[in-house]
């Protein structure tokens, strides 16, 4: 017996974001000489991106609003998103919800509590005896790691039922008299939406079984990625050094991992990469050395939805279920990275 992905569902809220209409409105918002802009504005025309989502239109996103304001917000929209996809990913599968055995709820841009799963769980008619499992400051290696966490459960319950919930909803950390590097680069970036995936006991014919799963905590990174919390709200924390650390040391941990299971970086027939940014994806692939036809939809998310935090590796997951079909029994490894510095491994095997 093993853990198979089974089904999944995305969404985002309602409002687009072009990356051409954000670039020209913050173009009079942020604070630099007009000599400077220019070189500013220049990093979202590379950033790969073309649209992202958000629960607050554009002119409401820059408005200046304290912390218990946006949690609000980010309250209302992550259980309304969040029930919205899980609903989906269960019709998918034709499974009540009172059939699942653990739902792990994902989401790293909001603080709420109760936590998010025990909203859907009541909303959504759960058993009373529901396991709950909250992953809530893992950040972008969080849907990687949820994925983990549930094959690790059904190794104890072969025949359990898993539902992952991911919310993630940064657009409401804009700040926009944050001048840094990193607050350009996540504003460029970052966009909100919503994943869920099914995991299952045992074999199935559609999906795929997680072969194997590893975490690796990389020393002396823990000022490379991550947030800063301030009164009004979150900073992010943004290391330059992040794509060349990636470059140079993931390989030989991928390397580890596959080794136990037999399978090389080269029999591999897709890399799930989490689409953190331009420079992090091309990063990854020198050097794990895989070409972009093993790595496009992590391209594609990056491209029309933006960097979604936890939930993006799996609307990554979810380009390959629903329109990659790769071959039956072929492999795919699941990269997650996240602040720690955290990489998050899976071994696919395709049905």
């Amino acid at each position: 017996m093993r853990a198979t992905i089974t089904h999944s569902a995305i969404a985002v809220p309602g409002h687009e974001l072009p990356q051409d209409k954000v670039t020209r409105a913050l173009a009079g918002l942020l604070p630099f000489a007009p000599e400077r802009l220019a070189a500013v504005m220049a990093v979202f025309d590379n950033a790969a991106v073309t649209r992202r989502f958000s629960a607050l239109p554009l002119e409401q996103l820059c408005v200046r609003r304290g912390l218990s304001e946006t949690m609000a917000i980010y309250r209302d929209e992550a259980v309304r998103l969040g029930q919205r996809v899980a609903e989906e990913c269960l019709a998918r599968a034709s499974l009540p919800a009172h059939d699942v055995d653990l739902i792990i709820a994902v989401s790293c841009t909001g603080f709420m509590l109760p936590s998010l799963d025990a909203y859907l769980a009541n909303a959504m008619g759960m058993r009373r005896d529901v396991r709950r499992l909250p992953i809530t400051e893992l950040g972008c290696v969080a849907g990687a790691a949820a994925l983990a966490r549930a094959h690790d459960f059904l190794t104890g319950h072969p025949h359990g039922k898993v539902l992952i919930v991911s919310v993630e909803l940064p657009t409401l950390s804009f700040q926009q008299t944050d001048a840094s590097w990193a607050n350009l680069v996540s504003t460029a970036l970052f966009g909100d939406g919503a994943a869920a995936v099914l995991v299952t006991g045992g074999d199935a014919p559609i999906g795929a079984g997680i072969v194997d799963v590893q975490s690796h905590l990389f020393p002396n990174t823990l000022d490379t990625l991550g947030f800063d919390l301030r009164d009004d709200g979150f900073h992010v924390v943004l290391a330059k050094e992040l794509p060349a650390l990636l470059r140079a040391q993931l390989a030989d941990v991928v390397d580890g991992f596959l080794a136990r299971t037999g399978v090389r970086r080269d029999q591999l027939s897709s890399a799930l990469l989490h689409p953190g940014g331009r420079k992090i994806l091309n990063a990854v692939e020198e050097g794990l050395g895989i070409e972009r036809a093993r790595t496009q939809p992590s391209w594609d998310v990056l491209r029309d939805y933006g960097n979604m935090s936890s939930a993006s590796i799996l609307f990554v997951l979810h380009n390959w279920l629903h329109q990659q079909h790769p071959a039956a029994g072929s492999h795919g490894l699941v990269a997650g990275l996240g602040p720690g510095l955290t990489a998050e491994l899976l071994l696919l095997r395709w049905n």
